[in-house]
């Protein structure tokens, strides 16, 4: 292998970042799993073709926001002691690992796949998902892209917690049953709630690269301390939709949500103390994902187990 082509490579999964793809990867566990609670239907061959559409989309949303953060200067403002594994951006580009047209490229190629998958999905298995695909690539690309730029206008939180929260659990619903309904919708909220919160909190380590590159996110809009208070509201309305979840769903395996309780406090405990000592934050950051991780895994039971109840 070439050192260019060994470059490109390396860039590519720097870029991609397998590790981050658990943010997609629990809601359509999630939606797969409710779909065959709810309905008895689950096909695991479309499964993981849509998973690599997503997956495709997450890359290819990825590339674009990495362009325009290092356009913007965000990533080149952020000094090597204040990057952390759970940072935004990829840092590809400044790196050296990827030029700015090798970047394009990888968001071009990597959409036309998710698209082209997506084509194959409306006309060989489920057209109502048409929309929900559509909306999933345009969101990620005008996430980052300008004149849109979301995440840099404070809108960059709703639309992650949409797009990983409602958009994928409904599409891998409506894939697996042909529908889309309220209970599907329902579930689809906390899981919006808690990947939006994780990125809240880790928009703390580049607050002032955000700052400085006009990316006006909420964290950056707050201010660290107002927004430590954010964080804990968003546990606490999560929380509070499963017990919504139990009683209307008719299922009590809904409240395993709030088992990551213990976790929650101490996200927020750390978040409070440290919110200006980012290696010692990184402990909230390690939390949140852990958090998500363990609801993911709890909401996939509850749902499954509602089909025996």
């Amino acid at each position: 292998m070439s050192v260019e082509v060994k470059r490109i490579w390396q860039g590519f999964w720097q870029l991609a970042d397998p590790k981050i793809w658990i943010a997609s990867t629990v809601p359509m566990i999630v939606g797969a799993a409710f779909a065959f609670g709810n309905a008895g239907k689950f096909d695991i061959n479309w499964f993981l073709v849509a998973l690599v559409a997503v997956y495709c989309i997450e890359i290819g949303k990825n590339a674009v926001n990495e362009y325009v953060d290092y356009l913007s200067g965000v990533d080149r403002f952020i000094p090597p002691d204040k990057r952390t594994p759970f940072s935004g951006g990829k840092k590809t580009i400044v790196d050296g690992k990827l030029t700015l047209t090798e970047v394009v490229i990888i968001a071009v190629i990597t959409f036309l796949i998710a698209g082209g998958i997506g084509l194959y999905i409306i006309s060989f298995k489920e057209i109502r998902v048409l929309w929900i695909g559509i909306a999933g690539i345009l969101l990620s690309i005008v996430y980052s892209l300008p004149p849109f730029k979301l995440v840099y206008r404070g809108l960059g939180e709703v639309t992650v917690g949409l797009t990983f929260g409602p958009l994928i659990v409904l599409g891998i619903y409506c894939l697996q049953t042909g529908k889309i309904d309220l209970p599907a919708l329902l579930i689809s909220i906390p899981i919006g709630i808690l990947i939006a919160n994780v990125l809240w909190i880790n928009q703390f380590p580049d607050y002032e690269a955000d700052l400085k590159g006009n990316k006006r996110n909420w964290v950056v809009r707050l201010g660290k301390e107002k927004s430590v208070k954010i964080f804990a509201i968003l546990f606490l309305i999560a929380y509070l939709w499963f017990i919504l979840l139990a009683v209307v769903l008719r299922n009590a395996f809904w409240l395993l949500g709030l088992i990551s309780i213990p976790l929650a406090i101490r996200a927020v405990r750390v978040a409070q103390q440290h919110y200006d000592d980012i290696p010692k934050l990184t402990e909230a950051n390690l939390r949140m994902v852990q958090i998500y991780q363990l609801t993911g895994i709890t909401m996939a039971i509850a749902a499954v187990l509602g089909r025996f109840i």
